[in-house]
């Protein structure tokens, strides 16, 4: 799928899921670059802001598999992964999938699952993939998982691990809408949910055209290495315990090839990477035990503010 044809069917999509999201256009936009860039998402926010409705407008846009998962304290990683169950008809075992074979998992509240039943995911999100009792099973691709947690309710929830929040491109938020706004989702919602009559807007396959059209978007070196100035930066900050991995600059490229395709365009400029760090960035950051978690915006702000952007000098043969 060439450059213009991807553009089209995004736009498409977002139109689409902006007849049940309201006011949202950020959050919907940064939710198609990570699946587009071949990420995960984690959203985090208040209950009734739209988490779910977001996640299943996404996947209602896409005709392939979905699956929502609700994680529990008593939810098992076999109930995820799958399990080898005894046929006593034939003496064998057979395998039973779990929740996680599926194209586009919504994980609701996954921080209410044990650090254990978390686990199950590392292998599927990182390698597209679960492995059972031996035996390899791959994920049909795409696979997306789109994850939900409560920052207010702590009592039965289990943060997650550094391990688990690496494995998510980006960690986003919705937030309130505007008094419009939600006199909007009022009028809309009050008779039937639009998420009821929603489309498919494209098929499996002409969404991994469209992760193909990523990979052919041009990112100039002198942006590599001002991705790298900004990860040694945050590195370097006195407040901070464990700085962004080379695996987190490589996920903010991929981000901004996909960032620059969804906006329509075959290059990736310096303020798509500005835009997106805080995203990718934020939540894979350790602190010092003194630091406070609202420091981590600070910290990448820092860095954007005090490394030097590329200028049209070194960029001009692309911009």
């Amino acid at each position: 799928m060439d450059m213009i044809a991807a553009r089209e069917k995004i736009s498409a999509i977002r139109t689409n899921i902006e007849t049940v999201m309201v006011g949202k256009a950020n959050e919907i936009e940064l939710m198609l670059v990570a699946m587009a860039a071949g990420g995960h998402v984690l959203i985090e926010d208040a209950p009734g802001t739209g988490k779910t409705t977001l996640a299943k407008a996404l996947a209602a846009s896409i005709s392939g598999v979905f699956k929502r998962v609700q994680f529990t304290p008593d939810l098992l990683p076999t109930d995820l992964t799958g399990v080898n169950v005894y046929n006593p008809k034939t003496g064998d075992f057979v395998f039973r999938q779990g929740g996680l074979f599926t194209n586009i998992l919504l994980a609701d509240e996954i921080n209410r699952a044990t650090p254990r039943t978390q686990s199950g995911l590392l292998e599927c999100m990182e390698e597209g993939q679960i492995s059972i009792d031996g035996e390899t099973y791959k994920l049909e691709p795409p696979y997306f998982v789109i994850a939900t947690q409560n920052p207010i309710e702590t009592q039965g929830t289990f943060p997650l691990p550094e391990a688990q929040l690496d494995r998510f491109l980006m960690q986003i938020k919705l937030g309130y809408t505007t008094k419009s706004g939600e006199a909007d989702v009022i009028e809309r919602f009050i008779l039937k949910s639009p998420l009821q009559t929603l489309d498919s807007i494209v098929t499996v396959t002409e969404w991994m055209q469209i992760k193909q059209a990523v990979s052919t978007v041009t990112i100039h070196r002198d942006l590599c290495e001002y991705i790298a100035d900004l990860a040694a930066h945050t590195r370097e900050n006195t407040n901070v315990a464990l700085g962004v991995s080379p695996r987190a600059s490589l996920a903010l490229a991929r981000a901004a090839q996909a960032y620059a395709l969804v906006n329509g365009r075959d290059f990736v400029k310096p303020d798509d990477i500005k835009h997106l760090a805080p995203y990718v960035w934020t939540h894979r950051l350790v602190m010092r035990g003194a630091a406070r978690a609202n420091v981590k915006g600070e910290v990448i702000a820092a860095a954007l503010a005090q490394v030097t952007v590329p200028t049209e000098d070194t960029l001009g043969d692309i911009l």
